[in-house]
């Protein structure tokens, strides 16, 4: 059973409604999306579909070098699974994707979360309630609470995840570039280093 790589985004834009949640849940980060590839060229989730409206919301795909996005705090996390589990995962957003226009963004249920109460809407989620439903099936992530109670930071807090780049969403790919090619030089170098040791070595032994 092969394994597969996908990528959580966890973002704080700033806003005045991200301030309110930041606010109530005492936590930062307070939006979550999903991700297919390390590029983040396809991001899932539910939010505004209009920046400037936020009471405009459903089923999006983020541009993360979008005017909306691009400032925005964010801390991003690569997570194994099975190809099988993300095949599944994805199969599940399309399925949303498809039928979108009969898909809401749940506000109701972001008051329930912070009451502890349940409020069922159909075909309505908010971001990390969205996230855990198309989860929900995988056995790799098991959440321990129901998908209508999970919280950006119940995603976060699961074992397994990793942190690859955290800072502002539009300097992603060229910050994370530059670390990675600084591992790979810092991998090297020893080996290098030891070569021209022996190289030396030999240059010494010939010369005498």
């Amino acid at each position: 059973m092969g394994k597969t790589k996908i990528y959580f985004v966890f973002t704080d834009t700033g806003t005045n409604l991200s301030k309110i949640i930041n606010y109530f849940t005492k936590q930062s980060l307070n939006h979550v999306s999903l991700a297919f590839d390390v590029d983040l060229t396809e991001v899932y989730s539910f939010g505004r579909k209009h920046p400037k409206n936020p009471f405009s919301g459903g089923f999006v795909r983020e541009d993360i070098r979008s005017d909306f996005l691009r400032n925005a705090k964010c801390a991003i996390y690569s997570f194994e699974v099975t190809k099988t589990e993300c095949e599944a995962i994805l199969k599940s957003i399309q399925k949303v994707e498809k039928n979108q226009d009969d898909y809401k963004y749940n506000f109701l249920g972001l008051i329930g979360v912070l009451f502890k109460i349940r409020i069922h809407r159909k075909r309505a989620f908010f971001c990390s309630e969205f996230i855990a439903t198309m989860l929900s099936n995988t056995q790799t992530i098991q959440l321990s609470k129901p998908t209508y109670f999970v919280t950006p930071f119940d995603i976060r807090s699961q074992l397994g995840l990793k942190l690859i780049y955290e800072g502002k969403l539009g300097d992603y790919r060229r910050e994370f570039i530059i670390e990675e090619n600084k591992l790979i030089k810092d991998s090297i170098a020893p080996k290098q280093s030891f070569v021209l040791y022996i190289s030396q070595k030999v240059k010494r032994f010939v010369i005498r």
